[in-house]
């Protein structure tokens, strides 16, 4: 009896719990579909609010910079964060805890201040770039690498646990059978590490695809899909935005 009473307060339980994470959820995809523009109300069911959302050039503009944004920074995030969780296996164990703090600074840093200092740096560059004749820098080019700094730490947080699993006994018998230390490293090391490797480029493309406020002070002219959904949500909540949202 106790066991059933047990179970089913766990379940009821994990029932509101999940409940009260995804209603809000569940709620815009249903608002999505409605047939009127004021929120709350219940009008009808239409698919007019999609076939809006897809005639609308500024939103599909958003989505793909978004994505062109998340899939290069991802990338580069990757490598050059791989990169950094092997060499940061090699050092000693006290500068190695200093300087896995210090790359991890950003993961704790709020975002405003993140943003303002890239605003920051990037216009002391432009006006370093201004004085020898240079333009400015490009939108993309300041997002990209605002993107790819705050990524880093999620990538290396992800793969160094896999390397501590790992064994630098297949490493050396990879060079003793021959293998050139880039061939050990490729053969042998990254499919070894290879699950973090991809649940660190997991992590860097959500995170860049989720970013607004850093985008929102390094961006410029230039509109990413959240910078966009922000943009209409000051002119008024319209059911193109549930849309917007569900895709």
């Amino acid at each position: 009896m106790v066991k059933k009473v047990s179970s089913f307060f766990k379940g009821t339980y994990l029932g509101l719990m999940l409940l009260f994470l995804y209603a809000p959820i569940l709620f815009l995809i249903l608002y999505s579909f409605n047939d009127s523009f004021t929120l709350g109300n219940w009008v009808g069911f239409t698919f007019k609010n999609y076939v809006k959302l897809l005639n609308d050039r500024e939103v599909v503009k958003a989505i793909m910079t978004t994505l062109e944004l998340a899939i290069v920074s991802s990338i580069v995030a990757t490598g050059v964060g791989t990169a950094a969780a092997i060499g940061l296996m090699s050092l000693k164990k006290r500068f190695r805890t200093l300087v896995l703090n210090v790359s991890q600074l950003p993961m704790v840093n709020p975002d405003l201040v993140t943003g303002i200092s890239f605003m920051m740096l990037f216009t002391f560059m432009n006006m370093l770039r201004g004085k020898i004749g240079m333009g400015n820098m490009d939108d993309m080019l300041r997002l990209l690498i605002a993107h790819i700094s705050f990524n880093l730490p999620y990538v290396i947080f992800s793969v160094l646990p896999r390397l501590r699993q790992s064994s630098n006994m297949m490493y050396e018998a990879a060079m003793d059978l021959g293998c050139t230390p880039l061939q050990a490293l490729w053969k042998v090391v990254i499919p070894d590490i290879r699950p973090g490797i991809v649940s660190g480029f997991i992590m860097a493309f959500t995170m860049s695809l989720d970013d607004f406020v850093i985008s929102y002070f390094t961006s410029g002219t230039t509109q990413t899909l959240p910078i966009y959904i922000y943009s209409m949500t000051r002119k008024r909540i319209s059911p193109e935005i549930n849309a917007l949202s569900t895709v």
